[in-house]
């Protein structure tokens, strides 16, 4: 697995938005880059995902950023991978590119390396949105190492998934 996780917190947190995603007859996507995949992974421990879940973009370097989810260059060059404007980019391209309602997407500084000024490690930008709607942005600072910082991201962005569906 990408991302070593809490396995029944993240199994919980799964079952929890697959009820929520099946009723309300939502379909998610996610884009990934800290994470490199870990939220689907939490998403598709859930046995049945598959009628709620449609796909999910890793998308690590700038360039498939932009060739897989159309996050434009010059927002890269102007505000950087890890930015507000690059995951708002992020989760409208993986929306617009994939048979889902709703999408999660998350860029960060996991560590232990890759800080720059005013983003330290453990800085991660997410985004939520639903199809026809303007994302939600969140800018968090999680501390601990590289799996802390990973984990803590799976956790918000589910959670920020069932909110959104509860709104």
């Amino acid at each position: 697995m990408a991302v070593v996780l809490k396995m029944d917190l993240c199994a919980d947190l799964s079952a929890q938005l697959g009820q929520m995603a099946s009723e309300k007859k939502e379909m998610i996507a996610t884009a990934e880059s800290c994470t490199a995949g870990g939220i689907a992974c939490a998403i598709t421990q859930t046995a049945g995902s598959s009628e709620w879940f449609d796909r999910g973009f890793v998308t690590y370097s700038n360039e498939s950023k932009e060739d897989l989810l159309g996050v434009k260059h010059e927002t890269l060059q102007q505000y950087g991978a890890v930015s507000e404007q690059t995951a708002s980019e992020m989760v409208l391209g993986a929306l617009t590119r994939s048979n889902a309602t709703l999408a999660v997407a998350v860029t960060g500084i996991a560590g232990p390396g890759g800080a720059v000024p005013g983003k330290p490690v453990g800085t991660v930008f997410m985004a939520w949105c639903k199809k026809g709607e303007k994302p939600i942005v969140e800018r968090h600072l999680f501390s601990g190492d590289r799996n802390q910082v990973r984990e803590s991201t799976v956790r918000v962005a589910l959670e920020g998934l069932m909110n959104l569906i509860n709104h």
